[in-house]
């Protein structure tokens, strides 16, 4: 069996390694596929000709460079069954917390925590197409990212909208202390999903360390919608709600965007 190794510049993110996935989803001659997210490289275990995979990831345009072949007597690979039970751990939180900062942000008047909630559905749709695209048909798989995608587009849009008309007209002050006390529970939520993605023995996968990535990023944005919320109590202005939750719309449309490419 054949190691090779790609330097891949433009993965940095689970959308990459999905699409990476779903395009060489088929090759015969591939027995595992190692994804190192931070360094920014992937070990093909392989057999046979190595022209059809180098083609077949050149097509995705991300940069990929080959770094080196070389024989390996590995033909065990461990099974990712706990992998996926994490997986769907981490899904369900994320989901579950999308529909109670949806919720909460349309009653107390926050987009802050709209925006938020939508970020938190990204990160669910991210895990779901990890865990949807196993056994699935290469053309289900397309079909679930691209509504995914859309569907997500659709909503930033929306957000986006009436963040404008917000800007634009006299609206309520948000209520502050249910956007403080929903995002110091999302915090809490994402921190509890960062605890069990490092702890897990599959750490050392790739998209393990992707997924903390993510995750990181989500508890930035947590503490983000905090300090919006006291900014809205301290400034008296809806302002601070706007801004981040502005900022926040253009992270799930770039994650939109991503997910919109596993489809094609």
């Amino acid at each position: 069996m054949e190691k090779t190794t790609f330097r891949i510049p433009k993965m940095d993110c689970p959308s990459e390694e999905n699409l990476i996935r779903m395009k060489l989803d088929g090759t015969a001659s591939i027995k595992n596929l190692d994804f190192d997210i931070p360094n920014r490289e992937l070990t093909v275990f392989h057999e046979g000709s190595l022209a059809q995979i180098e083609k077949s990831i050149g097509e995705l345009n991300l940069g990929s460079q080959l770094i080196s072949t070389e024989f390996t007597e590995q033909t065990l690979f461990e099974e990712n069954s706990n992998q996926k039970k994490l997986l769907w751990t981490v899904l369900a939180i994320n989901f579950a917390f999308f529909g109670i900062e949806m919720t909460t942000g349309l009653v107390s008047k926050s987009m802050g925590l709209v925006a938020d909630s939508l970020d938190m559905l990204a990160d669910a749709f991210v895990y779901g197409i990890s865990l949807f695209a196993v056994g699935g048909t290469l053309i289900r798989k397309k079909r679930i990212a691209k509504l995914a995608g859309v569907f997500q587009l659709v909503l930033a849009m929306l957000g986006f909208i009436e963040v404008l008309r917000r800007f634009l007209g006299k609206e309520a002050m948000p209520n502050f202390e249910t956007m403080i006390v929903v995002s110091v529970l999302a915090l809490i939520a994402n921190g509890i999903c960062l605890y069990l993605l490092q702890k897990s023995k599959s750490k050392e996968e790739a998209h393990m360390k992707a997924s903390m990535i993510f995750t990181s990023n989500d508890v930035i944005i947590n503490i983000g919608v905090i300090s919006a919320g006291v900014l809205v109590n301290w400034l008296q202005s809806n302002k601070p709600d706007l801004i981040i939750g502005s900022i926040v719309f253009v992270l799930v449309v770039q994650g939109a965007i991503r997910i919109l490419r596993l489809g094609k």
